[in-house]
């Protein structure tokens, strides 16, 4: 696999699609940050890290849907920086997601982060992706 951050959103999307109540994945570092970041700012309900013999282990995340509409608190997920493009940023050009209503998910050397909390730091990094 090429790109696990991009498999990553993909399997988020198409359980989303699906109308899934939980979605695992294969788990790594990077992953369980943006697990974090999605939990903190109330896109996911849930999520559970579970290590397997293979020492990989497995991202068990519950999906949060409007309990009277159905409708995911996730409508879109966009990857923004990719292996072959990568997407950086300096703190005074952090990108601001439907004017404050998304989150951009950033990489900086402080860890993984939001554009809101990048910016309140003053670092840049790489664009992972957008969530709205």
């Amino acid at each position: 696999m090429t790109d696990p951050i991009s498999d990553y959103l993909t399997r988020l999307r198409n359980a989303i699609k699906a109308n899934h109540r939980i979605v695992e994945i294969p788990s790594s570092k990077i992953k369980k940050e943006i697990t974090r970041v999605l939990f903190e700012k109330g896109y996911i309900l849930n999520y559970k890290f579970e290590e397997v013999e293979n020492h990989q282990g497995i991202i068990k995340i519950a999906l949060k849907y409007n309990p009277v509409t159905k409708s995911p608190a996730i409508k879109k997920l966009m990857r923004i920086s990719t292996p072959g493009l990568r997407k950086y940023t300096g703190t005074s050009d952090i990108p601001r997601v439907i004017n404050g209503l998304g989150v951009a998910v950033l990489t900086t050397s402080k860890g993984v982060m939001t554009d809101k909390e990048a910016r309140k730091e003053n670092v840049g990094g790489e664009i992972l992706c957008y969530v709205y």
